[in-house]
């Protein structure tokens, strides 16, 4: 076997791994995870391994604004490598909670990602539109650590994911930063949540 042909059995080997590890999840119909994400300011600082308050992460600084944590059914994931926010987001999830996480509802909402959005579509309304809008969201994700990365990267559409963590605002010395939002109730531009992951179980 010359060395072309074993380029297609490499290329068509990894296009089946990588498709049989994104495939989603799929199951039936009924609420997967009732609960609103649950959230408290920070009173004071975030206890962190060694330090507290603002934690360092390369050129770049986070600061808690409050305490996180969400059970939650995933509606889409994208990864992404490139543009500054990368540095520490790799990962969007669009998570769905109460009836957002009930396949049968999901089958007659489109869901779809892209440049760090959320973006959804029906024909005929399963739910009232700010039931939809209230309850999920597009959240980028900013992993503690290497296993943490890793797990997230791993998820996949229609597991459910259980997050604990922090809202975050991300700053740089040249002036840039990245601010979370702080309620399930908007949209839009500066509607998404930029969460600090510590901790991540995937069922």
């Amino acid at each position: 076997m010359n060395w072309k042909a074993l380029l297609v059995v490499a290329l068509f080997g990894w296009g089946a791994y990588q498709h049989f590890d994104q495939r989603a999840v799929h199951h039936g119909p009924g609420v997967l995870a009732a609960m609103s994400p649950v959230q408290q300011p920070v009173q004071q600082p975030v206890q962190q391994p060694a330090q507290q308050g603002a934690i360092e992460r390369g050129a770049y600084t986070i600061e808690p604004l409050a305490s996180f944590e969400i059970a939650a059914r995933v509606l889409s994931v994208e990864h992404y490598s490139m543009g500054r926010e990368a540095d520490l987001s790799p990962v969007d999830l669009a998570l769905g909670w109460g009836r957002m996480s009930d396949s049968e509802v999901l089958k007659n909402i489109d869901v779809t990602q892209g440049n760090r959005f959320y973006y959804w579509r029906v024909r005929d309304y399963p739910i009232p539109r700010d039931e939809i809008e209230n309850s999920s969201a597009n959240m980028h994700m900013v992993p503690a650590d290497a296993d943490i990365r890793n797990t997230l990267k791993s998820v996949r559409k229609g597991q459910i994911v259980t997050i604990k963590g922090s809202l975050i605002e991300a700053s740089a010395k040249d002036g840039w930063h990245w601010r979370s939002s702080l309620t399930r109730n908007d949209s839009g531009p500066g509607a998404c949540e930029l969460v600090y992951v510590t901790e991540i179980h995937v069922q």
